[in-house]
């Protein structure tokens, strides 16, 4: 296959079947117009349950303690075709798709769908040459830079809601937020926000607008929660 190496280079895994990452590669567009048995899709049905095992692996081992629900959140972004099409453009995937004319020339090589779907069968590829390791080192090498910053930005993550729920969880009590100061001139102002929860929870956050401040605030009393474990 055209260009095989370089793809090789940048994944930086060898196939020992080279037919699987054509099969891996090739768009049902192309298959039909070269009269193909195989395209993507069957790897890709593989792919898509291989690549949830390793991010559901990779999370419950670095981020222990976080509870399920929060970690299903995180898993449902990051298996999602919004981001598995951000890290398939890192390697420039569709680049190496095989495409039938019409296909092409509609720009599928960019179409956020479909670099999901051949970055999961890709995914299986490796998996059914090599092994599970294999997988999961191409997996957590071109993913843990963007999962953990996602997490640590806690980009996805709504702080107050997680705090309801533990509050609720722990206490059977529901956290309680009031603003304590105002910063600034009024274009811009800082306000102060503190959460309580019951007797053992008090810390304060800070944000450009009431709502930042109290999700500032939740955000740092998850934190003196969590730790308490």
């Amino acid at each position: 296959m055209k260009n095989s190496s370089e793809l090789i280079n940048l994944i930086g895994y060898g196939f020992n079947n080279n037919d699987l990452l054509v099969e891996a590669l090739t768009h049902r567009s192309y298959s039909n117009e070269k009269k193909l048995n195989r395209n993507y899709e069957r790897l890709e049905f593989l792919g898509d349950a291989v690549l949830q095992l390793i991010i559901t692996e990779y999370l419950i081992l670095k981020y222990r303690d976080f509870d399920e629900g929060v970690l299903s959140k995180y898993r449902g972004y990051l298996v999602s075709e919004d981001f598995l099409s951000k890290i398939a453009l890192k390697i420039n995937l569709g680049k190496y798709i095989r495409l039938g004319k019409g296909e092409k020339q509609s720009g599928g090589e960019f179409k956020p769908s479909l670099l999901c779907d051949i970055f999961e069968s890709l995914t299986a590829a490796i998996y059914l040459d090599g092994s599970y390791e294999d997988a999961k080192k191409f997996i957590i090498g071109l993913m843990s830079e963007d999962i953990d910053n996602i997490i640590e930005n806690e980009s996805l993550l709504d702080s107050k809601t997680e705090l309801q729920k533990i509050s609720q969880q722990r206490f059977d009590i529901l956290p309680e937020y009031r603003v304590i100061d105002e910063k600034g001139p009024e274009h811009e102002k800082t306000f102060f926000v503190e959460v309580t929860v019951g007797n053992s929870i008090k810390v304060t956050g800070s944000g450009r607008s009431k709502k930042k401040a109290e999700q500032d605030s939740a955000k740092k009393a998850l934190s003196v929660l969590l730790n308490e474990e």
